[in-house]
């Protein structure tokens, strides 16, 4: 344990120091793994594709603000979907637009949720996001979730119906195959109950990690994270169940497994207290009298330093002194 803290206490003072080289830093990764799961869901154009764009693209975001990078990680993906047909491009676009507004709206320091949620997806571990956001955000940290998942969900069906929704550009206009096309796609987007199934789940495990992390209770962030691991799985085997969703129970199981250890790191570098030391402290004014607890970090005293002094050699040196008169 004191290992660990000297670590957190090491990559503090490293994050202080350099704050201003590490932000970008990390913008740029986030844009970076962003692009990259764009450009395997949906690569359809072939110049948005080119490793020097996405590299370019990746460290003009990492100077911009969350929120812009999140509009041009939107633009990318419009791009790719024009290239594969019209009609998709515009129906995305379209319900891009209404959740930027909702998202702008009600969350918008939660731009990086709005990211990492499609990269959690691809890398299997979607329910990091739920639990972490319950924690670090707010209940309407759902929304900017909700988005992310809808996003992800989005581009994994337009992947998977390449063929179905292929069609063409504004200079080759099939009013009939546009129609098709523009059914296929709002079908197959307001009715993928996986996409609902998991939406209504981390909207509920964010409200009820958030609450429970809030009592005035001891522990309560450990307690917190208990109670979201079953409720999420609770609501995601009553939610898949009553919408006839396809979800991998096992897979579930494990990605929760997973999460649970990603969100105790977390825990550990924002909320990490020693309960045994608590303390309650009365005061008061002319009006109120006044009753809190107190609850102490986790932290490491600096280490004494005892200064010995050599007498031994003090007093030969006195010694020799005398000696020589």
């Amino acid at each position: 344990m004191e290992s660990l803290l000297i670590v957190k206490q090491q990559l503090t003072r490293f994050y202080t120091r350099f704050e201003a080289y590490i932000v970008p830093a990390l913008k740029f990764l986030a844009m970076l793994f962003a692009l990259i799961f764009i450009n395997a869901s949906v690569g359809f154009m072939t110049k948005l594709k080119n490793p020097a764009i996405v590299l370019i693209l990746s460290l003009l975001c990492s100077f911009l603000p969350t929120n812009v990078i999140v509009l041009v990680a939107g633009l990318v993906i419009i791009g790719h979907l024009y290239a594969l047909s019209l009609e998709c491009a515009v129906i995305v676009l379209f319900i891009f637009i209404i959740m930027y507004a909702l998202y702008f709206r009600f969350t918008p320091g939660d731009a990086i949720a709005v990211m990492l949620t499609p990269v959690c997806f691809a890398m299997h571990i979607p329910y990091v996001m739920p639990l972490a956001m319950g924690f670090v955000g707010n209940p309407i940290s759902c929304i900017s979730v909700g988005c992310g998942t809808a996003v992800y969900y989005i581009l994994h069906y337009v992947s998977e119906h390449e063929d179905a929704l292929q069609g063409g550009s504004l200079s080759d206009l099939d009013i009939e195959n546009m129609t098709g096309n523009f059914k296929t796609l709002i079908d197959g987007i307001l009715k993928n109950d996986t996409m609902i199934a998991m939406i209504v789940t981390f909207a509920v495990t964010i409200v009820v990690v958030y609450l429970i992390r809030r009592l005035k209770i001891n522990y309560s962030w450990q307690i917190a994270l208990g109670a979201g691991l079953i409720v999420c799985f609770v609501v995601l085997l009553v939610s898949s169940a009553v919408l006839d969703a396809e979800i991998g129970i096992g897979g579930a199981i494990l990605s929760l497994f997973v999460s649970a250890v990603i969100v105790l790191v977390l825990q550990f570098f924002i909320f990490n207290v020693d309960y045994s030391r608590a303390e309650y402290v009365q005061f008061e004014d002319d009006e109120y009298y006044y009753y809190v607890k107190a609850v102490p970090k986790i932290t490491l005293d600096a280490p004494s330093v005892r200064v010995r002094r050599n007498t031994a050699r003090r007093d030969r040196e006195d010694f020799d002194d005398e000696d020589d008169y």
